[in-house]
């Protein structure tokens, strides 16, 4: 219960910080797009960090020794303030780019929670799911073949590249995608040094590879 209440409170904290900036931005809080945005983001985050794994939530939030590009999730959150604010601007304020139809805003939400359950099953079934890219020798670390890792190598980041700049779209503004796409780079890099890593020091990650050959989208690459 204890921890419930401290994934709740962390939620709420989220929640209040992204809606700082988006309606602050804004200027007025007569957003429905937003305000679903917001909600329904807190009730996934919740759900997901409820159910997973305490160690896990540990070793993401202080990954063990050996790890790299630790300053991906920075720059990853400079991106969203960046892509928030254009938003509010965009939408609540200037009008620069707020023309994507509601339609389009609404699939592009659903997808965005789509690819967010995809990031939450990976957690749930990858014990080893780390914040930075590292082989986990101090717990165990073997190679997950179960969940979406038997279609994907990385659906995490099939996730995250496609996360921010649905955002920004089902936030209503064309010109907030624009920083969102800085995303994609980032995480790209990540997987290609993650990739390095454990086709190199991570023992039947080469013949898991040959079994499942797509990284983030099956069929494509």
């Amino acid at each position: 219960m204890r921890r419930r209440l401290q994934i709740l409170l962390a939620v709420l904290i989220f929640l209040a910080a992204a809606g700082g900036i988006l309606f602050g931005a804004a200027g007025r809080s007569d957003l429905p797009m937003f305000w679903a945005y917001l909600g329904l983001m807190g009730v996934l985050v919740f759900v997901f960090a409820s159910k997973a794994d305490p160690q896990l939530m540990k070793e993401r939030r202080k990954p063990g020794p050996g790890g790299k590009d630790h300053g991906l999730r920075w720059n990853a959150i400079v991106v969203m303030l960046a892509s928030f604010t254009i938003a509010g601007l965009d939408v609540g304020r200037f009008h620069w780019s707020d023309t994507v139809p509601r339609w389009a805003q609404i699939v592009s939400l659903l997808a965005v929670l789509a690819g967010m359950s995809l990031a939450g099953w990976a957690s749930r079934v990858n014990r080893f799911h780390s914040s930075v890219a590292r082989i986990q020798r101090d717990r165990g670390h073997v190679v997950v073949v179960v969940g979406p890792y038997q279609y994907l190598r990385h659906p995490t980041y099939a996730s995250a590249m496609f996360f921010f700049p649905l955002t920004s779209m089902a936030l209503g503004s064309w010109w907030a995608v624009v920083p969102a796409l800085l995303a994609i780079p980032l995480f790209l890099r990540r997987l290609f040094i993650e990739e390095r890593m454990l086709f190199a020091e991570l023992e039947g990650y080469r013949e898991y590879a040959e079994r499942v050959p797509w990284r983030v989208i099956p069929g494509l690459w």
